[in-house]
């Protein structure tokens, strides 16, 4: 099966939330950590924690997915870039983070970068 554009895009994405949803459980499962060998193996016990590590596995198929159907270089990893604009929007909308207007201005670019480059995916 050959994939088109918007699949594309829609797989990507879908690896780009369910990576940034994996971010915000390592956010939110995250004591005080401290580098030492007993703090990172109490740390993977977390449920937060080990969720998260699911979730980038499970981010990581579907990215490969991705990866297979579509040029890397010049389509998926500019969309996957996404990720970004998503945990800004959980930074600010879960944690209620601080978001200066060159964040905003930085999200912005993202966006209209993968629109452009939505543009030129070839015809399939």
């Amino acid at each position: 099966m050959v994939l088109g554009a918007i699949e594309i895009i829609g797989i990507t994405l879908l690896s780009a939330v369910i990576a940034a949803s994996a971010q915000y459980l390592y956010k939110r499962g995250i004591a005080k950590f401290r580098f030492s060998l007993k703090e990172i193996i109490n740390e993977f016990k977390k449920r937060d924690i080990l969720l998260g590590g699911t979730l980038y596995i499970v981010s990581l198929a579907v990215y490969l997915y991705a990866l297979d159907n579509a040029p890397l270089i010049s389509f998926v990893y500019p969309v996957f870039a996404s990720t970004f604009v998503f945990v800004l929007l959980i930074s600010k909308l879960v944690f209620h983070e601080r978001i200066n207007l060159h964040r905003v201005a930085g999200m912005a670019l993202i966006i209209l970068g993968i629109a452009v480059i939505s543009l030129t995916f070839p015809a399939v």
